[in-house]
């Protein structure tokens, strides 16, 4: 059920430790069906091989990882990669930071950032999600029309939420602790009260929640109303930075292809293999996820038009961090630009092409493109 995909959030923002770092080894030994081999040498001919282990089991939220292997794209661009689905006590930041995996998806900014207040050996190298999909969620009330209203209602969160987006809701909109319900994933608590508020993710629990109730929510999108935190962003552990630098770039280069595919051509292809990785997941619910990533412009803005998909900007790290300080979740003093590095994002000339190409009906990410691989 896609309801049980917002469990992950008790996973989200965990801190480093290195005490969990060989439990974390072993269980993606498991996951991996202990197969795993590490990233081949430079001067090898043979393609740079590359695990990123997702933030949770397959889903549309992963559509553009998948549409890229289903298409081609990695091996394009000389890479063989390997997608390892995440889950239940799988810490994506604590994998990548002990070298288990090169590669790893953050769900959300508070990951990249606590690692680099643990000074840990990861850094963002792109952000799929510009806006960071949490919302906030009513039923449909007639004195509710912006989260301002919401100041004093009671609000379900998680615990994972309180110490993340919390802060932010509090001081941009006066919210008290004294608002907080527990929120346990679990809807029926919502469904029963017309006046409950809960928290969510626009591609999961507000489908939920019209499907059971046969009406659709208002659903307040946190990133429309300045939240400045990116999400689904690619965490890479610096070894493989410092050994394989073409070759991340190379990754994230064809990570935006194939995300660019899955929102405008023929998504069925990068579906299949998430039905494939996770049976548990239905076509009705990739369907719609992938209407909200359009609907709410979650992977395309202005910033990604001009400089592509998967950019990040230094100036919504720095405001990340001055929010999340002045409400004392890192000090003021800490390094925040260890969080990230712009260096593997697209160079200005080459985003430059690929959009002059799009203009012209040679996207080479476009419906036309080679048919999908086994």
């Amino acid at each position: 059920m896609p309801g049980k995909s917002r469990v992950r959030a008790a996973v989200r923002y965990s801190r480093f430790h290195p005490r969990c770092l060989l439990a974390c080894a072993l269980t993606l030994i498991a996951l991996a069906g202990c197969d795993r081999e590490p990233a081949v040498d430079a001067d090898d001919d043979s393609p740079v091989t590359l695990t990123l282990v997702t933030d949770w089991r397959a889903q549309a939220e992963h559509g553009g990882f998948y549409q890229a292997q289903a298409r081609g794209f990695y091996d394009d661009a000389g890479l063989n990669v390997r997608l390892r689905q995440g889950g239940p006590g799988v810490n994506v930041g604590q994998l990548v930071a002990a070298g288990a995996v090169e590669l790893g998806l953050g769900s959300n900014a508070f990951i990249a950032m606590n690692l680099a207040a643990q000074d840990a050996p990861v850094r963002a190298v792109m952000a799929v999600f510009q806006k960071d999909p949490q919302v906030i969620i009513t039923h449909p009330r007639d004195d509710v029309a912006g989260l301002e209203d919401l100041r004093g209602e009671p609000i379900m969160l998680s615990d994972a939420a309180i110490g993340a987006f919390w802060q932010w809701l509090k001081a941009r909109f006066g919210y008290e602790d004294a608002q907080i319900r527990r929120y346990t994933f679990n809807l029926a608590p919502f469904l029963d009260n017309p006046r409950a508020v809960q928290q969510g993710y626009v591609t999961s629990e507000p489908y939920m929640i019209e499907r059971a109730l046969g009406a659709a929510p208002q659903v307040f999108l946190l990133a429309d109303e300045g939240y400045p935190g990116y999400a689904a962003m690619v965490l890479a552990n610096e070894r493989i930075l410092e050994r394989h630098p073409d070759a991340v770039r190379a990754f994230v280069a064809a990570t935006a292809r194939g995300w660019y595919d899955y929102l405008h051509g023929d998504p069925s292809p990068g579906n299949a293999l998430i039905l494939r990785d996770n049976p548990e997941m239905s076509s009705d619910v990739l369907e719609q996820a992938h209407a909200r990533l359009h609907e709410y412009a979650i992977v395309e803005t202005p910033d990604t038009r001009r400089d592509g998909i998967g950019t990040m900007r230094e100036s919504r790290w720095q405001e990340f961090h001055a929010v999340m300080s002045a409400q004392g979740l890192y000090a003021p003093a800490m390094d925040w630009r260890r969080a990230f590095t712009l260096d593997f994002l697209p160079a200005p000339d080459v985003r430059a092409g690929a959009e002059a190409d799009r203009s012209a009906g040679d996207d080479p990410a476009s419906p036309t493109s080679p048919s999908p691989r086994e």
